[in-house]
This record gives structure tokens, sequence and C-alpha cells, in this order.
């Protein structure tokens, strides 16, 4: 067992959350009939406990499977070809909770801030799984929604809150500020101008148009690497 990899994985968790992860996997261990709990019995309860339960009892016909495996090769290739992303530590096409496959990045060190590269290079390993599906099966997919929300909450955020933005520089530009009283919001001002708003979305849309380019483009260079994971991931999974 690697406490190191265990705790970069844990980030957050409380003693209690711990010894709970320690019960899971000695459960895990139990129901193998193993004497000892090894590094495989904690990634599972790891998984079970911050991903929900595998699913394998879940049907998927092929091409499905097939979909998906691609999906997750691109986030994971993406993501080890840039440089300053987190490393990937996992990759699974099995099925827990609302996901159909999982792509884990552990950070090698706690993070109190984000530079700008970090953030851009995680948009574009955001839009890997997209790309991956339109280059190897022609084909789009519901499956990248939360990706492409995230992706899109980075770029305004580091546009709007952040100062990252060379046009519209160190300003906080924000739509409405306000009391908000029982989920209504009482007193707003607008604190920009729709000159400058459409500026902000001309920015946030550049950031998007620059990481899906780059994150494309690394796609298309590596083709032989996604074809080799994906082969991999629907055959030992």
């Amino acid at each position: 067992v690697k406490p190191s990899i265990i705790a970069r994985g844990t980030p957050g968790f409380s003693g209690a959350d711990l010894a709970n992860l320690v019960n899971e996997a000695a459960l895990f261990a139990a129901r193998a009939n193993r004497r000892t709990v090894t590094m495989d019995e904690f990634e599972k309860a790891k998984d079970k406990i911050m991903m929900g339960a595998e699913r394998r009892s879940m049907v998927m016909s092929e091409e499905e499977k097939k979909l998906t495996a691609y999906h997750e090769s691109g986030h994971a290739i993406v993501a080890r070809l840039l440089p300053g992303t987190d490393p990937v530590h996992k990759v699974t096409i099995i099925p827990r909770g609302r996901a159909l496959g999982v792509r884990v990045q552990l950070p090698e060190q706690d993070r109190y801030s984000y530079n700008r590269d970090y953030l851009l290079n995680n948009i574009a390993v955001l839009f890997g799984g997209r790309i991956a599906e339109e280059l190897f099966m022609k084909q789009m997919t519901t499956g990248a929604s939360n990706d492409f929300k995230r992706a899109t909450e980075m770029a305004r955020r580091m546009v709007t809150e952040w100062g990252m933005s060379d046009i519209l520089g160190p300003m906080t530009y924000s739509e409405n500020e306000g009391e908000v009283f029982l989920g209504r919001s009482v007193t707003t001002h607008q604190a920009i101008s729709d000159e400058t708003m459409k500026t902000v979305d001309k920015e946030i849309r550049r950031i998007i148009d620059e990481q899906y380019k780059l994150a494309r483009k690394l796609l298309e260079d590596n083709r032989d690497k996604v074809e080799a994971m994906t082969r991999a991931l629907l055959e030992w999974e």
C-alpha cells in the first residue's frame, strides 16, 4: 500500500472518511478471500466512495462501449501530452453512478491557486473526449455535456473574475451583483456595458476555440496512442 498515492486521491477527507475508506478496502479483501489488504482494494474502495459502486450489470451495446473508450482515451491522451496538467492516474470504462467512464488525474501536491497555463490546459483536456468521438467514430454524443459546461465556466471565470485576459485586463466583470433573498435577486444593477459584455463573450469564445484546436491537433498527431488505449480498455475492462 502506498499512502502517498491514497493521500493524493483523497483531498479533503476527514479522519472519519479515511476510516471508512480503510473499512471498505477491508471488505473488498474479505469478499475476495484475501488475507491482506492491498493497493488494489484501496483503489476500489476510493472509487466506490467518490464515484459510486461499479454498475457492471448495466447493459451497454458494443458501439456504446467503443464510444466511451474513445471518449475517455481522448481525455487521457491530451492530459498526458500537455505539460503542467495533473498526472493521469487511471482510466476506466466501467460505469459508476451517472458516468459511463472516468479518467482520474491526481495532483502531485496540494494546490491553493491555479496559474493561467494550468487552466488553459485543463480546458483542452475537457475537450479531448468529444474530439476523440468525432475523429475516430465520426459521432457526437451527449456524454460531453458536463465537459463543455466545466470548460465554459472555467473560461468565463478566467475572463470575468481572475483578470487572465490580455484584452480586458485585470478587472472584474460581473453581469449583475445584488443581494439575494429567498432565492430572488432583490437589488440588482448592471455592472458592465453591453459593448463590454460583447468583448467578454468574444474573449471566452477565443479561449474555447484555441484550446479546442490544440486538443484536436494533439489527438490527430497521436492517433496510434488513442487507438492503442481504446483497444486496451475494451480488452481489459
